[in-house]
């Protein structure tokens, strides 16, 4: 496996925040860390293709599909240094390949297939699409979500990646992850 693909061994516990565009991840990622005192871990496309798109008004293409991933890893590992025993990750490697397949008619670059063998989550929890679409710069897909939430459960069943969903209000979704992680610890 590619270097810079690899998670750093760490004490903490990881938490993969899964799903697709617009349900919530961030909000969440956010509010967990808050409630444990703990860091998460902002998505680096985000940043990468706002960046993109202000520059030059392009979309992602498949060219940017591997440095969205090593910066990725890149925070998560820098991140996970910091952590107070959880670490919240807004998104993941495999969350990237989901995407990369989605986008990209089934392609997604080999390395991060490989690394998404390799790296692993203590807990996934998989936010649903019942809370409204916000659209930005990014977001493109808000007639497809139950397609893109599909996209995902099938990851994860395909893997035997076992994940909690997480529905309802941003109050129901954290209560049932707060327990979830209880019982974990």
């Amino acid at each position: 496996m590619e270097k810079e693909l690899k998670q750093t061994p760490s004490n903490c516990i990881r938490v993969a925040l899964f799903g697709p565009e617009s349900t919530g991840k961030t909000t969440l990622a956010k509010a967990l860390a808050a409630y444990y005192n703990t860091c998460w871990v902002p998505e680096f496309a985000r940043d990468y293709l706002q960046e993109k798109w202000n520059t030059t008004k392009e979309i992602c293409k498949k060219k940017d599909i591997y440095p969205i991933a090593v910066g990725q890893m890149a925070l998560e590992n820098e991140l996970a240094k910091k952590a107070n025993k959880i670490l919240f990750c807004d998104t993941n490697l495999l969350l990237t390949e989901v995407y990369a397949r989605t986008y990209f008619d089934g392609w997604c670059d080999q390395r991060i297939v490989e690394a998404n063998k390799e790296n692993q989550y203590e807990l996934y929890f998989l936010t649903d699409i019942d809370v409204p679409w916000v659209a930005d710069d990014l977001r493109d897909r808000p007639n497809q979500r139950k397609e893109m939430f599909e996209s995902f459960k099938t990851a994860l069943d395909s893997r035997k990646i076992g994940y909690i969903t997480l529905s309802g209000s941003h109050n129901e979704r954290l209560n049932k992850a707060v327990a979830r992680i209880n019982q974990f610890l």
